[in-house]
């Protein structure tokens, strides 16, 4: 398998002391590796893997306690 530069996606990171370095999510300890590599998630699965979250970010997840 062909080597991927990740320095040029915008949303990773590498940080030495995160992971060893390894390409992340930025502001996560997600290997991108892991989404691409590992996993063999086609382009549709990522993408609805990502919606998804994006969607959820939107709601307040239920075990959090209100505040007041």
């Amino acid at each position: 398998m062909a080597q991927r530069n990740w320095s040029e996606g915008p949303g990773m990171e590498s940080v030495l002391g995160k992971l060893s370095g390894a390409w992340v999510l930025k502001g996560t300890r997600m290997p991108v590796r892991e989404m691409t590599e590992v996993c063999d998630m086609t382009e549709a699965e990522v993408k609805a893997v990502l919606h998804f979250a994006a969607e959820s970010l939107k709601t307040t997840p239920a075990y959090e306690m209100p505040e007041g």
